[in-house]
């Protein structure tokens, strides 16, 4: 893949939800009558700008796109002429300085409700929520899982899909205690199954977590016959046809479709003795698989070959997802404030050593995830969005002076004090929070950086 199918999604993603959330700053500033003089997308040197509006706002794009600001009239930061002192941010009251601030956070989390309510509109395409089970002894055998369970609810709460599911047990294993699921099973009923969820950590730097407690996506047997060839790749090149079914690879019988790619996957660029019917005969071909990419980092084993569209049984892989527009918005709504309160939550853990730092990523991970959900279709990329533009909002609303949480920490403390902190107070408190937001960075960048050395 091009390094472009990378930083393309993410360089508009970034600098759509940046622009949303300077926007909610100077939309409310402008309501409340503050004059603003600049709006910008990014920091330093401007390689864009222009002027526009009644006050003859600058609005520009700066060299480094990590971020943003609105400038406003203020006397602290230079003069401000007597005509004008009205419209200046610091002579606002209180509750219009912090409904300026808040605004920023407050634009992400709508515009993830908002995409989340068109999506619940529109309807799209999911994993139905029905369980594979890993081999070994794991929580969900121990449970009482069976494979192809259908999840209809965990604690109560209905389950649609297959990312509900994923959701809604990564919350309640924050927890770390027992959980209700309603299962149907053999389309016989509902059966009530309790999951212990104790002594499982979440941690990034291992497997995928719904994975440990033994789960996967159910996978229906698919028979191992050809469905269709990539032009000049490594099967078509030794002689497979579509039809053709595949019996054995290196003598090892081959007992359905995924069978046989997990022993394609590991042997890219080693020749594979394939052994075919066609036509009611027998026949055996020498393949090697090429590496390829598997969209996680990752090179596997490929040979070119794809199954029939009509072997695969659609309705017992997916669901469509669709939503009226009350129950969607609904939806919306405790789609944002659950994800909100879960990275509240990662992030209150973190900082007493219950989940791993791991879980902190940098823009390159972002720019990873931003990548991948692009190439796997526009709804994919629109969920990244909605769930970054959350984890904007949540990191803005932190307490931390420099971000808009330790502006409305000075602001609440003006409230209740009746008076403004000492400037010296808060020019410490900027320092202090820089320093924070600094390291926060380095180590996100840190977790960015050993993530590709270990992939």
């Amino acid at each position: 893949m091009n390094i472009l199918d990378y930083l393309v999604p993410f360089a508009v993603g970034l600098g759509l939800l940046i622009a949303i959330h300077e926007f909610g700053h100077y939309w409310v500033a402008r309501r409340c009558g503050v004059k603003v003089l600049r709006f910008s997308i990014g920091f330093g040197r401007p390689i864009l700008r222009w002027r526009a509006g009644s006050d003859g706002t600058e609005w520009a794009i700066g060299l480094f796109p990590l971020g943003g600001y609105v400038k406003m009239l203020d006397e602290r930061e230079a003069p401000v002429a007597a005509h004008e002192l009205h419209r200046a941010f610091n002579r606002q009251t209180v509750g219009r300085r912090m409904a300026i601030v808040a605004a920023g956070p407050l634009a992400n989390l709508i515009l993830a409700i908002l995409i989340y309510w068109g999506m619940n509109l529109i309807g799209t395409e999911e994993l139905r929520p029905r369980v594979g089970l890993l081999p070994g002894p794991t929580a969900a055998v121990s449970a009482g899982f069976e494979e192809a369970d259908e999840v209809r609810a965990v604690a109560g709460e209905p389950i649609s899909s297959w990312q509900d599911f994923r959701w809604a047990i990564l919350r309640h294993a924050l927890d770390a205690g027992r959980v209700d699921i309603q299962v149907e099973r053999d389309r016989q009923g509902i059966r009530l199954l309790t999951m212990d969820l104790a002594g499982f950590d979440i941690d990034e730097g291992g497997r995928d977590f719904i994975a440990r407690i033994g789960f996967r996506p159910f996978r229906p047997v698919i028979p191992a016959e050809v469905g269709r060839l990539v032009e000049a790749g490594p099967a078509a090149r030794a002689g497979i046809e579509v039809g053709d079914k595949i019996l054995a690879i290196d003598g090892e019988p081959v007992l359905s479709w995924e069978h046989m790619v997990e022993r394609i996957r590991p042997a890219a660029g080693r020749v594979l003795e394939v052994e075919i019917q066609r036509h009611g005969s027998r026949l055996s071909l020498a393949v090697t698989p090429e590496a390829a990419p598997d969209g996680k980092g990752e090179s596997v084993g490929r040979i070119g070959i794809a199954v029939a569209e009509e072997a695969l049984p659609r309705e017992d892989l997916f669901t469509t997802v669709q939503y009226g527009p009350v129950d969607g918005l609904a939806r919306a709504v405790r789609q944002t404030w659950e994800t909100s309160s879960l990275s509240l939550s990662m992030m209150g853990r973190m900082l007493v050593g219950e989940v791993s730092w791991k879980n902190l990523s940098g823009p390159v991970t972002i720019a990873d995830y931003a990548g991948q959900s692009a190439r796997m279709g526009w709804d994919h990329y629109l969920k990244f969005l909605a769930l970054i533009s959350i984890s904007l909002g949540v990191l803005n609303l932190l307490p931390i002076p420099v971000l808009d949480g330790g502006h409305l920490l000075y602001y609440s403390i003006e409230l209740i004090k009746g008076g403004p902190i000492p400037e010296r107070l808060m020019e410490i408190g900027q320092q202090v929070g820089l320093a924070l937001l600094v390291m926060l960075m380095a180590f996100a960048f840190y977790n960015d950086i050993t993530r590709l050395i270990s992939s």
